[in-house]
């Protein structure tokens, strides 16, 4: 398996993996508006979306927003996206897509990564525990604006 920073060139596989992760969570699948956003977020720099390959077919990817934290005046990323394939999980894609991650936050020099995940998605929380990731002691607060 190799996982890499994605690029223009993997736009088009990236997008149908984008776009199952937007279904996963109940979205009506829609490609184009999937291409347009992550088009728009690689032309920009405004992510950073690693990619898993597995004998020639992507099958998983993360994509990171970069912040800031004030406290620290350091870099920090949000782990904003992270999606494997039904037919590859438990086969360790998640657990190298996060290593990657961290890996790429360390050379970043960043205070640190967060994610947000739904409590009733015990296989996700299990294998950010198992990466030593551990909650917070915040409580995050939302506004949703239509």
């Amino acid at each position: 398996m190799k996982i890499f920073q994605a690029t223009m060139h993997e736009l088009e596989e990236l997008t149908v993996l984008f776009d199952e992760y937007r279904q996963f969570y109940g979205i009506e699948s829609d490609i184009s508006s999937a291409k347009a956003f992550l088009q728009l977020r690689l032309a920009l720099k405004e992510s950073v979306i690693f990619i898993a390959v597995k004998d020639g077919k992507a099958v998983g990817f993360t994509q990171l927003y970069p912040t800031f934290s004030s406290i620290a005046l350091q870099r920090a990323y949000i782990l904003n996206d992270m999606y494997v394939v039904d037919d590859v999980r438990g086969q360790g894609v998640g657990t190298a897509l996060m290593e990657k991650v961290f890996q790429y936050c360390e050379q970043q020099y960043a205070r640190y990564v967060t994610l947000q995940t739904a409590t009733d998605n015990i296989n996700a929380r299990r294998l950010y525990e198992k990466l030593h990731m551990q909650q917070d002691e915040f409580c995050n607060y939302v506004k949703y604006f239509d």
